[in-house]
């Protein structure tokens, strides 16, 4: 798995300050996509901590119904309350899974954090079974550390 070589080029979108925030998001979801064959959906929900709903911000992928997902729904709305990761090998298996894509198999989703506070995450869906490894978890916590940056 390239990580190295995939750090330095999220790196550089992230700093390109010409670019919308969004504009970033997108092209950071479009390189995992497109870098890591079992990535086969990537996006940024962000929190609106008021009504307690997320907002698709950013993806890379077919398109989803699921543009705002309650605080509590799925594994995004966990995550939005549980401030943790959170790693599913097989989406079948959960009871509160939100199904996007018929196809997906495994879900890993990612909080990130600003200043201590949840402010959303980064949601990889992958058509294969018991697709993330730890590798992904870390590799995944560190974009969500460059993209808080630019928050």
């Amino acid at each position: 798995m390239p990580y190295k070589n995939l750090q330095k080029k999220v790196s550089t979108i992230i700093s390109k300050e010409n670019l919308t925030v969004n504009n970033r998001l997108t092209e950071v979801c479009e390189l995992l996509k497109a870098t890591i064959d079992y990535y086969d959906w990537a996006g940024f929900y962000f929190a609106n901590h008021k009504e307690k709903t997320l907002h698709l911000k950013a993806f890379a992928g077919e398109a989803t119904d699921h543009a705002i997902i309650p605080f509590g729904k799925g594994i995004c709305g966990q995550v939005a309350i549980s401030n943790e990761n959170f790693v599913v090998a097989d989406v079948k298996a959960q009871d509160n899974y939100i199904a996007c894509n018929i196809h997906v198999k495994a879900e890993i989703v990612i909080p990130l954090f600003k200043d201590g506070k949840n402010m959303g995450q980064i949601d990889i869906d992958s058509n294969t079974a018991s697709a993330f490894t730890k590798k992904d978890e870390l590799f995944l916590e560190w974009v969500n550390e460059q993209v808080a940056t630019i928050l």
